[in-house]
């Protein structure tokens, strides 16, 4: 090898396990794994325990994409059978367990979703129900000795439930066991997801010793807030959906506070981390809009994100209505709250009556809605 190429390899090596990586334990093992030239086994795993992914999710997906295109052979699995019961990964309270049906249904849409990011045709898909489902007692009793109650105990999220008075369920002192059992079966050099997902992953590294497989390394992709600066999550009505429309996507990218900008850049976009310097050292707005732009082109293309950009514009410099707003009609008895919910404007009687309170929902001109702050329908009445 030359000594450009073996740069090169360097510096591959050092963006697969830097930009948007929280940890990467341990590093000096993944290091010479990937510095070998050898064709990695690397998997990520995923619960589809809901149905909507937002850009929180795309961080490992996108991490994982970054490790296909660099040649290696990359699993997706399934969590058929440990969805049924739920992480409790950052949980305070039980998770409400899922049907085998509820599971395959989340993961249509969830796959709909990742395809955005991966291209699924290419990666091996598993399911861990192929091998969990025919555990017996004993094998289960064989896992759970390699770990002690202690151990388990000092996960936060336990810790915290005992303090408050919240139960913890046996069932969920079994999960990291399952799905460190998930390396074994695969035997990866390496596991990659969120870092809310350490313990899990290293538990799998430790039952790859036990079994005498190959050495694991664990990458942690980092966690990235929603638009007001909290955990990006459902509850907290902050998250940018993958499936979210060009305009409202590029919306509420511009509603991202200026001091998450740079990790939005470094986690969600391919754009270079020295192309990224120098857009920040600019106007802060200018960055922004960038920032949009490039996330809104990954998962609706260059042409729809620049009509986002002129409709942001138009609406919220000129204080115009945005060129593409959808136009529907209804009978003139319908209440606006069933018109907002069939058409996709709000996605529940609660937000709907939230929206209102917060007088977040007005008639901007005749027929013209805005709701919240980035969301507009057209209603002529029949």
């Amino acid at each position: 090898m030359t000594k450009d190429a073996d740069s090169t390899g360097s510096l591959q090596v050092e963006g697969l396990l830097s930009r948007g990586v929280e940890k990467v334990i341990p590093r000096d093992l993944a290091e010479k794994k990937l510095l070998s030239g050898d064709k990695l086994r690397i998997y990520f795993g995923v619960d589809p325990t809901g149905t909507k992914l937002h850009l929180g999710h795309s961080v490992p997906l996108r991490k994982l994409k970054a490790f296909a295109d660099a040649g290696h052979e990359i699993i997706f699995l399934v969590g058929s059978f440990t969805a049924m019961i739920g992480d409790p990964s950052g949980r305070d309270t039980m998770r409400t367990p899922l049907t085998r049906e509820e599971v395959e249904e989340n993961f249509r849409t969830y796959k709909e979703q990742a395809g955005k990011i991966l291209n699924l045709s290419k990666i091996e898909v598993r399911y861990n129900h192929e091998w969990l489902d025919s555990l017996k007692f004993g094998d289960i009793v064989d896992l759970a000795s390699n770990f002690t109650v202690q151990q388990i105990l000092q996960r936060d999220m336990f810790e915290k439930r005992i303090k408050d008075g919240n139960p913890i369920s046996l069932h969920e002192f079994l999960y990291p066991l399952m799905v460190g059992y998930d390396s074994v079966v695969l035997d990866v050099d390496c596991e990659l997801g969120g870092s809310d997902q350490e313990f899990n992953m290293l538990a799998g590294r430790s039952l790859q010793a036990a079994y005498k497989k190959r050495d694991k390394f664990v990458l942690t992709t980092r966690l990235i807030e929603g638009t007001d600066g909290r955990k990006m999550s459902k509850t907290y009505d902050n998250c940018v959906y993958l499936e979210d429309s060009p305009s409202d996507m590029y919306g509420k990218l511009m509603s991202v506070g200026d001091g998450l900008v740079k990790t939005y850049f470094e986690c969600l976009t391919d754009v270079s981390l020295d192309e990224v310097d120098q857009i920040l050292s600019g106007h802060p707005k200018e960055a922004k809009m960038r920032l949009a732009f490039e996330i809104t082109k990954i998962y609706h293309g260059e042409n729809e994100a620049k009509i986002a950009q002129e409709n942001f514009t138009e609406t919220f410099s000129k204080g115009g209505v945005p060129k593409d707003i959808k136009t529907v009609r209804v009978n003139k008895d319908t209440p606006l709250i069933e018109t907002l919910m069939e058409h996709g404007l709000v996605s529940s009687k609660t937000e709907f009556n939230r929206l209102n309170k917060e007088g977040a929902i007005e008639e901007i001109e005749n027929g013209v809605y805005r709701i919240g702050k980035h969301r507009f329908l057209r209603i002529e009445v029949l």
